[in-house]
């Protein structure tokens, strides 16, 4: 199974949903990084469930535990092992789907794959894998900000509400983790309205990285923004990605979306910071669709272990929209996709930047 990620920065996640724990193993973490438990566990808090009347209510404490590799306070370039115990799962409430294949979920296709599956809310093909990406994404800020690049993200779309601005500052003080005070009600309602019709609604997050330097990357197949959109599709529920202008470059010429470069800075950015899949030096922006959740209430045909067809409606505590869930986690890869480049320019070119 593909658990693993990154090339010299490593992770591998372990752990399902209904178990007794989720974590992650992170190598290449360089020694002598100040590691600070309690920023790690603020990302996990982002991440985690019950955070608002917005998202699923089931109450995971998600207290991290660092195993191995840090000591004092301080990397020792071995592997880090953490590990976040599950504590809420309530397994009884999947029962009635153990031969069903609920619409919209990995089910039948993880069937099909290993013969064998954990019906208890979909096993490694649940949302609760991420807590480990998040562990060891805090861990890449960690060391990322020790050469002054940090990463930012929020909700930018839910439904067809968008955000026009983009002050990130409000990004934690509203349950959408929407950058735009105005929208972040307008997508509140929307997903209120959703929940209350046992629904879901999708949406949109975007993802900027500040301060990167020009030069990472590669200009063939690990190119910077290919790498960026493996990482970014690589979670569940996201279905595209954009770089910089995106979609919205194919309706414009070229003499609209060429960025101009005077000789310091880019005065525009419809490349999204990767030029040639190499990093220019301007702001790195990834926009992630993200697909309504798959788990509602709502009553819908599902199909059987033994070829028949039932309705179903999946009882539970689900997210009506994961998008402010989903956003530390896109911004946990884009830190993970950064570090490992870092480290990758790193032994080529001998210097940090």
């Amino acid at each position: 199974m593909s658990s693993r990620f990154g090339q010299l920065f490593t992770i591998t996640t372990f752990g399902e949903s209904h178990g007794p724990g989720v974590g992650v193993v992170v190598d290449g973490m360089p020694p002598g990084i100040a590691v600070d438990v309690a920023a790690i566990q603020r990302e996990l808090d982002r991440r985690r469930p019950g955070q608002s009347a917005l998202t699923t209510q089931r109450q995971e404490g998600d207290v991290v535990e660092i195993l191995s590799g840090v000591f004092e306070g301080t990397s020792l370039g071995t592997p880090i092992a953490m590990l976040v115990r599950n504590t809420d799962a309530r397994s009884q409430d999947y029962a009635p789907l153990r031969d069903v294949f609920r619409p919209g979920h990995a089910d039948y296709v993880y069937q099909q794959k290993y013969g064998i599956r954990d019906h208890r809310g979909g096993g490694r093909s649940s949302g609760r894998e991420t807590v480990g990406r998040v562990a060891a994404g805090a861990l890449a800020k960690l060391a990322l900000e020790t050469i002054g690049v940090t990463v930012v993200g929020g909700t930018v779309q839910v439904g067809d509400v968008r955000a026009t601005r983009r002050d990130w500052d409000l990004v934690e003080i509203n349950p959408v983790r929407c950058p735009d005070a105005e929208a972040a009600v307008a997508m509140a309602t929307r997903i209120v309205a959703a929940r209350d019709a046992k629904d879901s609604v999708g949406g949109v997050i975007e993802i900027v990285a500040r301060g990167v330097p020009a030069g990472w990357g590669d200009p063939t197949m690990a190119k910077l923004d290919a790498l960026l959109g493996a990482a970014m599709l690589s979670i569940p529920a996201t279905k595209g990605v954009e770089i910089g202008g995106g979609f919205e470059m194919a309706t414009r010429a070229g003499s609209e979306t060429n960025d101009v470069f005077d000789g310091e800075r880019f005065v525009t950015n419809w490349a999204g910071g990767i030029a040639g899949g190499i990093s220019n030096g301007a702001e790195i922006v990834v926009r992630v669709a993200v697909r309504a959740a798959t788990s509602i209430g709502k009553p819908q045909t599902a199909a059987t272990k033994d070829g028949r067809t039932t309705t179903i409606a999946i009882e539970g505590r689900h997210d009506p929209c994961i998008c402010p869930r989903v956003v530390p986690v896109a911004e946990s890869m884009m830190a993970i996709v950064l570090m490992d480049a870092w480290l990758c320019q790193r032994a080529l070119r001998g210097r940090d930047r």
